[in-house]
């Protein structure tokens, strides 16, 4: 049976057999450099053409540190990080929708306003990869699903291991509306990251799924899981090797990892990330390195330690995709992007990449 094509980001295929893409940084790091207040997570003060005015101003809740509001009531803030981002030469742009699903949103008791995020937040970065593609260097919008924050594989309660505060079918639906909007609102490229329980990583990846199939459109697909501990394991207890042969049904474009350790503590996964994915193209964008609560951006590592670290990923031959997670910036995803420039990206296997992703290709 022949692949369905990709109607999106047709041209990412053939980039990612010519060179090393760039991924952007942090958004929560860049977000936390504007000192915003409780007042400023409102919109109060704002008064650009797209002003939520006093929509958010007598909510009941506190909202301070809800990052993805911001696309309602600071677009301001976020357009300038995307475009912060790609002035540093990143090829793709994650959406400011980390935690834009009902799930995820009912901690603020905002559930009902995840769908308007998802599709504003979509708008900004389309609308900020539109002003800098070129002919020679387009950019693409990646519509970010994160984990939520809550597990469909371990029980919140020690005394009670079969009790759960989630389950599958909910994070289905939350997913599949999330998408939906993403789409909607002009992402190229959907990316399920920061994978902590590949349950709740497979409810995303069918709902994705199910959103192609509701669209007709069909999105390369990117899914970045994140080992938490030096076991080399992610939070529910799969390694690296079973987490991609857990996920490795939907074809994604590239599959990789992110977040948790730092560049440093991270190699060595994606070195068997890399030895056993070889149908499919491997990305990397770690934090800058480990969290330290009394650095400017809350992680110790300069641009030139991070980019250095990654660029020894590159010279190795093992990614496809580089970027930057917590505590990186533009400055860290310039050094990063110079860093790479003239490394030599991953091969994939033919055979491989014939029944995994060439098919996508228009």
């Amino acid at each position: 049976m022949s692949s369905p094509r990709y109607t999106r980001a047709q041209a990412l295929p053939t980039i990612l057999q010519q060179r090393i893409a760039i991924l952007d940084g942090a958004m929560g790091t860049m977000i936390q450099r504007f000192k915003l207040g409780e007042a400023q997570y409102r919109g109060e003060g704002y008064n650009g053409p797209d002003a939520a005015g006093a929509r958010f101003k007598d909510f009941a809740r506190d909202v301070k540190g809800n990052n993805e509001l911001l696309s309602l009531t600071r677009p301001d803030v976020i357009s300038s990080i995307h475009e912060g981002y790609l002035a540093a030469g990143a090829d793709l742009i994650e959406t400011n929708t980390f935690g834009a699903t009902t799930v995820a949103q009912e901690d603020y008791g905002m559930a009902e306003l995840a769908r308007e995020m998802n599709l504003r937040s979509a708008q900004l970065a389309r609308a900020a990869c539109d002003k800098f593609s070129t002919p020679d260097k387009p950019r693409f919008v990646a519509g970010a699903l994160g984990p939520t924050p809550k597990t469909a594989s371990i029980s919140p309660d020690v005394n009670d291991p079969g009790a759960r505060n989630v389950d599958f079918e909910t994070l289905r639906q939350a997913y599949l509306e999330q998408t939906l909007d993403l789409i909607a609102g002009g992402a190229d490229v959907i990316l399920v990251e920061t994978i902590f329980d590949t349950l709740n990583a497979k409810a995303a990846l069918f709902a994705v799924e199910e959103a192609f199939e509701q669209t007709g459109e069909r999105l390369p697909i990117i899914i970045s899981g994140t080992v938490t501990d030096a076991s080399g394991r992610i939070l529910s207890g799969q390694t690296v090797t079973a987490f991609w042969h857990s996920v490795r049904h939907v074809k994604p474009l590239a599959v990789g990892l992110n977040c948790a350790l730092g560049a440093a503590l991270m190699r060595p996964y994606i070195q068997e990330l890399s030895n056993v994915a070889k149908d499919t193209f491997i990305s990397c964008y770690p934090n800058a390195g480990l969290p330290n609560p009394m650095s400017d951006t809350g992680f110790d590592e300069t641009p030139e330690v991070t980019s250095r670290l990654v660029h020894e990923f590159a010279a190795e031959g093992l990614v496809n995709i580089v970027g930057g997670c917590c505590g990186t910036t533009p400055d860290h995803i310039g050094a990063i992007s110079r860093a790479v420039a003239g490394e030599q990206r991953r091969s994939v296997s033919p055979a491989g990449a014939a029944g995994v992703w060439q098919g996508y290709q228009a």
